[in-house]
């Protein structure tokens, strides 16, 4: 009798952990993404094109793409209709008019510094729609790094946003995808955005596959992908360098949960983020087979009370990382300066087949021991000589200093 309540509870626990493993990820079925047909091709006039694509995208079938075909097209601000898809083919290049009266929201700050930042609309919004997208093997480039129309400074040479209340530079994400479903980005190359690259809000359903972005280390705020808010995200086989988060999740006004970072390449940027908006939780993340060559950051997780929340079921497994100055941060007291009554809770956090090739700082800063930082390890190897710093924080697991090799390969820990 004893023995048959014995299996049975095994058996109840491994159903458990099957339910959790699956539910730590992107609950949909996710395979490569494929580029709709055309519904008509454009050809770069060397002029303003705003109206003609605006024209063509609006009066496109739901199901088709926009085509950008050849050339050099230069654009203000495009919104994307529900259903339909813009296509920049091959040799095509999207570049966004650098000049802020196109941006602005209406409260003349575009271009400008302020307590916020936020008085700028995305150069490509996708809002309240459903199974749009961005295909190609083209270009959309921000020209971030280019003199604003009326200014004698680029949008980056603004000053970066560094909490200071009138030091938050109004300047426009490259995508922003907002209230949607089922939005996929397919092997377009991104690169110089103004901002941040690639943002969602409250988006369920977004598949981000096979894109490059390329953008200066030097570019300010110029984060990767940044799902905010969103449900069932995939991001899979990209290469990411920038200027900020290569990938960061935030939770500033919904949950973030249910979210696949796989097979990733990050070259230069702040690393694999979570935070440090957290405020509804950010919870069932799988992040795998990523590579981290050159990053300031590795696998970080960033909050403090005044942007707290829960951060639960994060999962981190065949990841290798070379020239990464700190290689894991787990930090409740990210921006020392900024507090409130929001306690960030890091708990069920878990590294599996992790390899750090070159030496770093590993950083575990937990705010008090009643509500320590939560982690475990398994089968990580990090470079001898290397800082470990732990306050407030409950590390448990294995690991060594016996990491060998000095190469990653592209993706994973290989």
């Amino acid at each position: 009798m004893l023995g048959q309540y014995y299996f049975w509870c095994l058996a109840v626990v491994i159903i458990w952990l099957q339910v959790y493993t699956v539910s730590a990820r992107d609950l949909r079925t996710v395979t490569e993404p494929k580029t709709p047909q055309s519904c008509t091709a454009l050809k770069a006039t060397s002029e303003d094109d705003t109206k003609n694509i605006q024209k063509a995208l609006d009066s496109c079938a739901r199901g088709k793409a926009v085509e950008l075909s050849s050339g050099t097209f230069y654009s203000g601000p495009l919104n994307i209709p529900s259903g339909v898809s813009l296509l920049v083919a091959s040799g095509a290049t999207l570049k966004a008019l650098p000049n802020p009266t196109l941006y602005d929201l209406g409260s003349k700050t575009c271009g400008t510094q302020d307590q916020y930042g936020v008085g700028c609309k995305a150069f490509i919004t996708i809002h309240g729609a459903k199974g749009s997208g961005i295909y190609g093997k083209g270009t959309i480039d921000g020209q971030g790094e280019e003199k604003m129309t009326g200014k004698n400074e680029a949008w980056w040479k603004m000053p970066a946003n560094t909490n200071v209340k009138v030091n938050a530079r109004n300047a426009p994400r490259l995508i922003q995808i907002n209230d949607s479903v089922d939005i996929t980005l397919y092997q377009i190359t991104l690169k110089n955005s103004p901002l941040y690259h690639v943002a969602s809000s409250k988006t369920y359903g977004l598949t981000v596959w096979d894109i490059t972005i390329d953008t200066p280390s030097s570019a300010p705020n110029t984060d990767g992908v940044d799902p905010m808010g969103s449900q069932n995200v995939t991001i899979a086989h990209c290469r990411i360098s920038t200027g900020d988060d290569n990938v960061a999740i935030k939770a500033i006004t919904a949950p973030s949960r249910h979210i696949s970072v796989l097979n990733n390449h990050f070259g230069t940027g702040h690393g694999m983020s979570i935070g440090s908006e957290i405020t509804y939780g950010a919870s069932d993340v799988t992040v795998s087979g990523l590579t981290l060559d050159g990053t300031t950051n590795g696998l970080r997780v960033k909050s403090n009370t005044f942007r707290g929340g829960l951060v639960t079921g994060i999962t981190y497994s065949n990841v290798c990382m070379r020239n990464v100055r700190n290689p894991i941060v787990l930090d409740m007291e990210y921006g020392r300066n900024v507090v409130g009554n929001l306690t960030p809770e890091f708990r069920n956090i878990t590294f599996t087949n992790v390899k750090v090739l070159t030496d770093g700082t590993f950083t575990f800063d937990g705010l008090s021991d009643s509500k320590p930082i939560e982690a475990s390890m398994k089968d990580v190897h990090i470079k001898k000589g290397s800082k470990w710093i732990s306050k407030h924080a409950k590390i448990t697991g294995t690991w060594a200093e016996d990491a060998t090799g000095i190469t990653c390969g592209t993706t994973g820990n290989v």
